[in-house]
């Protein structure tokens, strides 16, 4: 190497690779995955102020109805947020660091926030050992974590989802803790189950046309359901039941779905 390569070399070493001024620009993809980030930011702090305020009323870890539904209504808002932040994206532009805001956004809401909803949860009673509940809402964290890395990753021949959607996971783990409000090592199996579902290989469809629609809806519904509950708390508990029991049911039987659609498809050929 001569001491003009060298030179040279040294030059464009250290030079930025990309493009690095575009990559700084925020589309509108990328506002709505930060309002998603930032949902998930106020959601723990609501969950955070009432456990201490709790504490510091000496109630242990007893967090109102109140604080716990709005903390569920601004994961819903970042799960609207993260349902549209792709169709934007797709409509107008994307921007260089579009699909890593978006990953980063939904850690944030749909793993931390829920796994953090899982130790307030599990720490509310003295029946469950304090190692169990963090090892299952650490499960939660992490099996979200390597369902962002793989969907970055991965494509299905398909195109759907390999593993439940991280945003549909984390409104189950939400669900099954608002039905069980009593904490106990049956329901912690049922949400180490959920977090199974979001790295195994069954395929969940992406909700695009008329799926968008209903999912959208869904949403708004379940939004409805958790103003309610917090207006009214003492008479809330119906809608809320019927909201989660809805949400599972519809996560179980989307495999099952699928299972008997592709046994269906392999006898025809």
């Amino acid at each position: 190497m001569t001491a003009a390569d060298a030179g040279r070399w040294e030059e464009t070493a250290d030079e930025p690779q990309g493009p690095v001024g575009k990559a700084f620009r925020l589309s509108a993809a990328d506002s709505l995955s930060l309002g998603n980030a930032l949902c998930g930011f106020l959601s723990v702090c609501v969950m955070a102020t009432a456990a201490i305020q709790s504490l510091q009323a000496g109630h242990g870890l007893k967090v109102e109805p109140r604080f716990f539904a709005t903390a569920v209504v601004l994961l819903l808002i970042g799960a609207t947020c993260d349902l549209f932040d792709g169709l934007v994206a797709r409509r107008f532009r994307a921007s260089a660091m579009g699909a890593e805001l978006d990953n980063l956004a939904d850690v944030i809401s749909f793993g931390f926030a829920p796994a953090f909803m899982v130790v307030i949860w599990g720490s509310s009673s003295g029946d469950l050992q304090l190692w169990s509940v963090l090892l299952v809402a650490g499960a939660i964290l992490l099996a979200g974590v390597v369902r962002l890395a793989r969907f970055a990753c991965v494509k299905t021949k398909s195109g759907d989802f390999m593993g439940l959607p991280i945003p549909m996971g984390a409104m189950t783990v939400i669900s099954i803790i608002m039905l069980f409000t009593t904490p106990n090592y049956l329901v912690l199996a049922a949400l180490l189950g959920v977090a199974w579902l979001m790295v195994s290989r069954i395929e969940y469809p992406k909700p695009k046309g008329q799926l968008l629609a209903v999912v959208l809806a869904w949403i708004l519904v379940n939004v409805a359901f958790l103003t309610f509950w917090v207006a009214f708390p003492e008479n809330g508990d119906l809608p809320i039941k019927v909201g989660g029991a809805m949400q599972i049911a519809l996560v179980a039987a989307i495999p099952l779905r699928m299972l008997f659609y592709k046994r269906e498809k392999r006898k025809v050929s």
